[in-house]
């Protein structure tokens, strides 16, 4: 090992130890992530060793490997801060040539949790196909042959794009993170249960294709040994051994023109910096205007706040992969399972459940700069108004988007005489966790850092967990009244009759203990200042 690279991985390992000892927050959430990835992994293991014997074995394990350096491809284009040790634009500065610079961040690549997720699967794959010595002595090869194609891809990726994801317009893209995993979730449930009904021999001529295409490729030649075919075993090896050497060479020429190039934070930046004061236009324009007087002759915050809470949904990237990642999900989960024939009207509340959420942690969105919304904040009434606006500003997007859903999936089903109970229910569970969501803002703030794509600051773990998980029972409990009667109307003799008072009625509940909700917030809110600006402004 040289001596660059000897150095970076010590100091990867460094940077992971210290950072381990910041806070035993910190500290529990990497072990415990570390035990649920191994245990996942180990699971994995287990049950590709199983599939040995299987006819379509070789498929599996093609499809499995193609898939995991897909994985590997895109996720630092959703997640580009989640290894912030490898950011090569720290080295700028040091004397380095760009091949042993290449050399000594794949190794430094190699330390951590995801390379020894990898090499379980992929050793588990080659087990599940090698048959003989020979074929186990090429499975050692293609394991390491095919987890160093995969981290050289990541990082190829990485480094070609870096420029554009460390830019505001490129952290959007975290944008498209949720609505990619949301999908894929449902894709892949939808995808198993056709497999189970259908068997796996569906597989085979994707799998034909893909044992073609490194890292794929490496995994298919111990399949090949395995059959004798020892001359496609080679030019599937070969072909790995191209693709390494391609991503390589890729990754040393990004890697030379980001570290001696200028970019936009060295020039003088141009153009007219006048600040004008131009009208509102759009949505603004709906709300309450901020020159409008209150009953007690100061202007109105109201729709400031409100303008204010959803131009951060429109602007600001973590607000709005939040939102984003809610909406697709909200709607993803009730239309899949009407396509799919098992789903109930009932999960169109999935919609009001999942934008709901957005009402928890309201200050620790602003970060640091809720210190200017505290400052006009010195009373009872200032901070109740000020969550008052910010339910609206969430009533604006969550309303007919909870109530397009519920028609949605009602006309996927057919089932038109439930609309109003579940409209009704939908209702009842907003109006709950507004309530819940505006108590926790306030008891339980955490901060949502900046940089990178950690939603929840070192250390605050905890918080975001009682937060949103204590704030999500708490409202299922506030709710059991009008499921209760939901229960009984669709239980006792004739109810249907009365099936459409769930609407009214469960409307009027959530709005009550919505109001209820931020009347109790409200004087938390204005006590516990200090506590709460210090939280948010952690990250």
């Amino acid at each position: 090992m040289s001596t660059v690279t000897g150095t970076l991985v010590q100091l990867k390992l460094s940077l992971l130890r210290n950072g381990l000892r910041q806070s035993a927050g910190r500290r529990a959430a990497y072990i415990a992530s570390a035990v649920v990835t191994l245990l996942f992994a180990g699971l994995q293991l287990l049950g590709l060793v199983l599939l040995r014997g299987n006819a379509h074995a070789d498929a599996v394990v093609v499809l499995l490997v193609a898939v995991l350096a897909l994985g590997w491809a895109v996720m630092p284009l959703f997640f580009p801060g989640g290894d912030e040790t490898l950011d090569p634009t720290r080295l700028v500065m040091l004397p380095l040539r760009p091949r042993p610079l290449v050399r000594a961040l794949l190794a430094a690549s190699l330390v951590g949790i995801g390379p020894l997720f990898t090499v379980c699967l992929f050793a588990g794959s080659v087990i599940a196909v090698a048959r003989g010595t020979a074929a186990y002595i090429v499975g050692v090869v293609a394991v390491g042959l095919a987890l160093l194609v995969c981290v050289a891809l990541a990082r190829a990726v990485a480094t070609a794009n870096l420029r554009l994801l460390t830019s505001r317009k490129g952290r959007d893209l975290a944008v498209l993170s949720g609505l990619v995993i949301a999908v894929g979730a449902q894709v892949v449930n939808f995808g198993a249960q056709r497999l189970g009904s259908s068997g796996l021999g569906q597989l085979a001529p994707v799998a034909d294709v893909l044992r073609w295409v490194p890292p794929a490729s490496a995994i298919g030649a111990v399949d090949a040994v395995s059959e004798g075919s020892y001359g496609i075993a080679s030019a599937q090896l070969a072909l790995s051994v191209v693709a390494l050497a391609a991503l390589l060479a890729m990754w040393a020429r990004h890697l030379t023109r980001l570290m001696t190039s200028p970019d936009g934070s060295t020039l003088q930046a141009a153009g007219d910096t006048t600040v004008r004061d131009r009208p509102s236009t759009g949505l603004a324009r709906l709300l309450p205007s901020p020159r409008a007087k209150s009953l007690g002759g100061t202007p109105s915050r109201t729709g400031t706040a409100m303008e204010r809470s959803l131009r951060y949904v429109w602007r600001d990237p973590k607000t709005k992969a939040a939102w984003v990642t809610s909406l697709a999900i909200g709607l993803i989960v009730p239309v899949f399972n009407a396509l799919q024939g098992t789903g109930s009207i009932y999960f169109a509340c999935f919609a009001a459940g999942m934008l709901g959420i957005q009402m928890y942690n309201q200050f620790g969105q602003d970060t640091s700069a809720f210190w200017m919304v505290a400052m006009t904040i010195s009373s009872t009434r200032d901070a109740y108004v000020e969550l008052r606006a910010r339910a609206l500003a969430l009533l604006v997007i969550t309303l007919p988007y909870a109530a397009l859903v519920t028609v949605l999936t009602t006309a996927m089903l057919g089932d038109w005489a439930r609309l109003p109970e579940v409209l009704g229910l939908s209702f009842a569970l907003l109006g709950a966790m507004l309530a819940t969501g505006a108590w926790t803002s306030a008891r339980f703030p955490y901060s949502i850092p900046q940089e990178g794509y950690k939603n929840v600051a070192p250390g605050q773990a905890g918080l975001a967990w009682i937060a949103i998980f204590g704030g999500m029972v708490a409202a299922a409990l506030l709710c059991a009244p009008v499921i209760a009667v939901t229960i009984w109307i669709n239980t006792s003799a004739g109810g249907d009759a009365w099936s459409w008072l769930l609407l009214p009625v469960g409307t009027a509940y959530g709005a009550a203990i919505a109001y209820l909700g931020l009347r109790l917030a409200a004087p938390r809110t204005a006590e516990r200042l200090p506590e709460i600006l210090t939280a948010v402004s952690k990250g």
